[in-house]
């Protein structure tokens, strides 16, 4: 049985960085907002992710958040103002 877990990934890099750590992402997680991204994976794609932000940042001067939560069921997101890039969920 695969179990997957729920990501938010949320950064402040360089400015030369943003587009490579902003296209890396993109590949395995949904863009929901500017610098975060988030979804379901598995524990092996969460480690594929941190090798490849690894080789991206610059960990001298880049931050790099990763809010890993047990499910869905257990967040409460609320949004105020505009919701810039509408998660959905695709079957």
């Amino acid at each position: 049985m695969v179990v997957e877990i729920y990501v938010i990934i949320v950064y402040d890099v360089g400015e030369e960085r943003v587009n490579r750590i902003h296209k890396f992402l993109k590949a395995y997680l949904t863009w929901t907002q500017n610098s975060v991204f988030e979804g379901k994976i598995t524990k092996a794609t969460l480690a594929q992710i941190k090798t490849g932000i690894k080789s991206i940042i610059k960990k001298e001067v880049d931050s790099i958040k990763i809010f890993k939560i047990k499910g869905e069921q257990w967040m409460n997101i609320e949004i105020m103002g505009v919701e810039k890039n509408k998660f959905q969920n695709i079957i």
